[in-house]
């Protein structure tokens, strides 16, 4: 009875002291939101307003029409959707062949791509860029797409997955004629379903935000993706911090949604496969 109620108060110590962690990384969302509906004059008021006098949904129609707003959230779905797309498929075929194929070297070849993980973006950037610059890829999809689509992260996450599926399955398919790709595609897959749906997340949640590499490759107004496009709303003499903020809110809904879809694979994959931090 004892360890009963001890165990009750560490659990509601431990649940008050996550709820006020949750409160003060709620609370910049919140004045995010707040603002989005505020007038230009209350944005700056003091003190502070947390909950507009008015609210002014106009904001967020006035997003989509002082800039192109439309086409950056087009282009960032079409290059986080392509992207995500592209590196599952490289990234399962490449888990496969390191956790399944037997050839010579393969463990040896597959920590010297699992070293790639130390070497910061910012030096593989430039060379990147010179090799996209070369091909005629500025300012195109192909240029924002393809340098992101082969990373080892997506290669180790699936390939712990993939070890952990016993063989037996896959030896049964091959004794009844199943080639390597039916094994593969109908069978290691569709088990690896968690595995997978936490690295599209990760992958799709990642690219949305990214800003460093489409700005170095995109120079035109109607390829920027919504992460350069919200300095659209800056400008040399004052920034729309109402408009800037509605446009935020609309930046972060795709992330979210995706996070609440694949939120109950999310906790799997990452329990299956030992990422922890």
């Amino acid at each position: 009875m004892k360890r009963s109620t001890k165990e009750r108060i560490i659990n509601w110590v431990l649940f008050s002291v996550m709820l006020i962690v949750a409160f003060f990384m709620l609370v910049p969302f919140f004045w995010m939101f707040s603002t989005s509906l505020k007038a230009v004059g209350e944005v700056f008021e003091y003190p502070p307003r947390w909950i507009p006098s008015t609210f002014h949904w106009e904001n967020y129609k006035r997003v989509w029409t002082v800039v192109p707003f439309g086409r950056y959230l087009l282009n960032s779905l079409i290059v986080s959707g392509s992207i995500t797309i592209l590196h599952l498929i490289v990234a399962s075929m490449s888990a496969y062949a390191f956790s399944r194929l037997s050839f010579p070297g393969r463990d040896k070849l597959f920590l010297l791509y699992l070293a790639t993980l130390m070497v910061p973006g910012q030096v593989t950037m430039i060379p990147n860029f010179i090799l996209i610059k070369i091909f005629g890829w500025t300012d195109t999809y192909i240029g924002l797409i393809l340098p992101n689509v082969f990373t080892a992260f997506g290669v180790f996450l699936l390939r712990q997955f993939f070890m952990t599926i016993p063989k037996d399955y896959e030896d049964a398919a091959r004794i009844d004629g199943a080639s390597r790709f039916y094994v593969f595609s109908r069978i290691v897959v569709p088990l690896s379903l968690p595995a997978v749906s936490t690295l599209a997340i990760f992958t799709f949640v990642f690219q949305w935000n990214n800003l460093l590499w489409p700005l170095i490759v995109v120079s035109k107004d109607y390829m920027k993706t919504i992460t350069i496009g919200l300095a659209s709303f800056q400008g040399m003499y004052g920034t729309s911090w109402n408009l800037l903020m509605a446009a935020a809110v609309i930046g972060i809904l795709p992330s979210v949604i995706a996070f609440l879809i694949g939120q109950r694979y999310l906790i799997k994959g990452i329990t299956l496969t030992g990422l922890k931090g």
